[in-house]
């Protein structure tokens, strides 16, 4: 008896100290969307890399991105957080092979510097493609799995339009998309990673996860979590996750501009040890995807139908998504075919925004009241229509940069749209102002503070143009009388039919 006293008082303090170990998890994140019908390709000069230490962490945590949410959630959990690399770019072309090696091997590098790590937490978009690899998200996961061994935890998080491939999620322990469009759960998807990842270190679950995609193309105009038809499918991901036994289920749109083997929706459902379980939802699921096809037929006015809609309206704001120049899905940003219209059908009260860095330069040097007169946007490439000659006065001058406090698309806080001149355009009266935006850095049109800021209340305005497709619906629908999505041209049309896939599946339904 007295040995086994002794014995137990050797054994309490090390299985103590195992109920307190410190689990050291590296955070990281390289995030794009290419659209393979954007000639232009995107650089390293595109991307914005953040890497360094510890303080890191607190920069981090001040948005509402998935990486805050790695950095909140694993300081809930008490892991010890171990910044790595954290990257992205606004979305455009395939990146070149350079652009990739050089973040994927700095990221590489990070992680070797970390030291002994137990976990790793990363941010991917899921829609990456680079010059040669199609799905670029998948390569990167394939060499961390590579660098650090076939049982270390890697969980990680994607987009709500990632193009999910059955190998990223053979080759990570856990993978989880956004649940809503607008991206709004953006951080909860990082809390809800970091908090699966300090409970499979303490050894309290062990994930199994399963994919199905079903054969189809769900349009991004349709890929509207909070309404009909995806919103009851939403709502079943998130009541399937009360069960104790489901660690994650993740429904994702996919991302119809890239041209890859994998492009489509998909349903990822993670349990703690029960394949069967994840197998039988995820099909279920994927069965509703598939069953709303008679739901999801494209029926949208053309840009000069738009206009004439809006023009006839009694209620304003009528906000007009400009869906063949979206941003924020990889369009260049200076597409004319709505503004030549507003212009042709002589409409009042419009604000529009284009890139077209050689028209600031112009703005600037004619001054504040100033006369402005010349051909603005179109000048990217043939896809976006041909530049508008405008003319008008300089009304203001602005840096471009803005601050969004609210919960937008993609949680981001600070926001820069580089130097920025407004135009008031012949027509205008002191009550009903034609504003044209020309700014220097494509800015997606997630905040309304992106015009706010330059002194335009969208109140007092009969018609707006948002470059995009769903994501500004969080920022313009409380602001608007209604909103009109158009089927116009350019590098994110949204009828597919406009483009030539040549690597997608065959027979994918919804590409006709």
């Amino acid at each position: 008896m007295k040995y086994w006293s002794l014995f137990l008082a050797l054994l309490l303090p090390v299985a103590g100290l195992a109920q307190t170990k410190k689990f050291r998890v590296a955070i990281g994140g390289f995030m794009h969307e290419s659209n393979s019908f954007n000639p232009a390709h995107t650089t390293l000069n595109d991307f914005r890399v953040q890497e360094g230490g510890a303080e890191l962490l607190d920069l981090w945590s001040k948005s509402s991105s998935e990486v805050s949410g790695f950095v909140e959630g694993g300081r809930r959990q008490g892991l010890e957080l171990v910044p790595t690399l954290s990257t992205g770019a606004t979305p455009k072309g395939p990146l070149t092979k350079e652009t990739y090696e050089n973040i994927v091997g700095r990221l590489q590098q990070r992680i070797r510097e970390a030291g002994k790590i137990d976990g790793l937490l990363l941010a991917l978009h899921g829609a990456m493609v680079v010059d040669g690899i199609p799905h670029g998200d998948e390569e990167t996961v394939r060499r961390l799995r590579a660098q650090l061994g076939a049982g270390f935890p890697i969980i990680v998080t994607h987009d709500f339009h990632a193009n999910v491939s059955p190998e990223i999620v053979r080759l990570s322990s856990v993978l989880i998309t956004y649940k809503q469009n607008p991206h709004l759960d953006t951080k909860d998807r990082g809390i809800q990673a970091a908090t699966i990842m300090a409970r499979m270190l303490r050894g309290e679950v062990k994930p199994v996860q399963t994919v199905v995609k079903p054969a189809m193309v769900y349009n991004i105009i349709f890929q509207n979590t909070y309404a009909e038809p995806l919103l009851p499918i939403t709502n079943e991901s998130i009541a399937l996750e009360k069960n104790p036994k489901v660690l994650a289920v993740s429904v994702s749109g996919g991302y119809q501009y890239a041209d890859v083997p994998f492009m489509g929706p998909s349903v990822v459902v993670v349990t703690d040890n029960d394949r069967d379980l994840g197998e039988r939802e995820a099909k279920r699921l994927s069965d509703k995807l598939w069953a709303n096809r008679d739901q999801i037929v494209l029926r949208l006015p053309d840009p000069a139908q738009a206009v004439q809609q809006a023009m006839a309206e009694t209620k304003f704001p009528v906000t007009l998504m400009d869906t063949g120049d979206n941003i924020g899905g990889g369009s260049a940003g200076d597409s004319t075919f709505i503004l030549d219209e507003l212009v042709k059908q002589k409409a009042t009260g419009w604000v529009v925004t284009i890139w077209d860095r050689a028209a600031v330069k112009a703005a600037v040097a004619a001054g504040i009241g100033g006369t402005f007169e010349m051909a603005v946007g179109g000048k990217t490439d043939n896809m976006h229509g041909k530049p508008v000659r405008v003319k008008g006065t300089v009304k203001s001058l602005h840096d471009g940069r803005y601050l969004e406090t609210a919960i937008r698309h993609g949680g981001g806080r600070y926001h820069n749209q580089g130097l920025t001149a407004v135009i008031e355009v012949e027509g205008s009266t002191m009550d009903v102002k034609n504003l044209l935006v020309l700014n220097t850095e494509r800015s997606t049109p997630n905040s309304l503070h992106q015009i706010v800021s330059l002194g335009i209340y969208p109140e007092r305005q009969r018609i707006l143009v948002a470059k995009g497709t769903i994501a500004p619906r969080a920022a313009y629908e409380p602001v608007s009388a209604k909103i009109i999505p158009v089927d116009s041209p350019g590098a994110t049309a949204v009828n597919p039919a406009r483009f030539k896939f040549q690597h997608v599946r065959d027979k994918l339904w919804g590409l006709e």
